[in-house]
């Protein structure tokens, strides 16, 4: 189903953008283009694999406008693009909720307005009964994508809840191995509580289930 068609990833030079990267690119895809605000980044994968596959373009899922050249052709979505640090977004939650929200309502439309095959979005755990606003904004976000989804024939919607990715950006582990390393105590909320851990591939694996 992959063959021939072209794949983008918002967000894509964040941890899960590079494992589903590396998930495709060995596929019949012919092209992922990455999306993001980071240049850096960019550049750093740009010389990493070095492969005419992989496009790329700087922009950010609040504008648009910039969302428009990278989904113009596109075939299918992994929309990635985020704030996801709980205290990034206990500081500035309006800033969360114009990247998690509106920033999904603009890919969305985007998407529908050139008739993306089907777009999938990724969300957490913590949307459920969330208690912080990185947490809240993910429950918009699914709010959103799941009344969008209702207004669209040709372009299929989708989301998956991921929990605590390990090692990625926004992962606990490396904070708690850096206090075990440094002899300090691991800073957990409650003795009682769960964490729904999954390694990067487990969460490109189920994202591609959606297809």
């Amino acid at each position: 189903m992959f063959k021939n068609k072209k794949l983008l990833i918002t967000g894509g030079s964040g941890s899960f953008g590079n494992a589903v990267l590396d998930k495709f690119l060995s596929s019949e895809i012919s092209e992922i283009r990455i999306f993001s605000r980071d240049e850096k980044k960019q550049h750093d994968m740009r010389v990493k694999y070095n492969n005419p596959k992989i496009k790329f373009f700087i922009g950010d899922v609040r504008s648009k406008e910039s969302i428009r050249p990278a989904m113009n052709g596109v075939d299918f979505v992994f929309h990635a693009a985020a704030l996801k640090q709980v205290p990034s977004c206990e500081f500035f939650p309006i800033e969360a909720v114009k990247t998690n929200i509106l920033g999904t309502e603009n890919v969305l439309t985007v998407a529908i307005e050139y008739n993306v095959k089907k777009v999938i979005c990724l969300s957490t755990d913590k949307a459920v009964y969330p208690i912080n606003a990185m947490g809240v904004s993910k429950a918009m976000m699914e709010k959103t994508f799941v009344a969008k989804s209702r207004n669209t024939n040709d372009t299929v919607i989708c989301g998956t809840r991921y929990g605590n990715v390990m090692a990625s950006r926004g992962s606990v582990i490396p904070h708690f191995f850096k206090q075990i390393k440094d002899g300090k105590t691991i800073t957990v909320t409650d003795p009682e509580m769960t964490r729904f851990m999954m390694t990067l591939e487990d969460a490109v694996e189920s994202g591609i289930i959606c297809f």
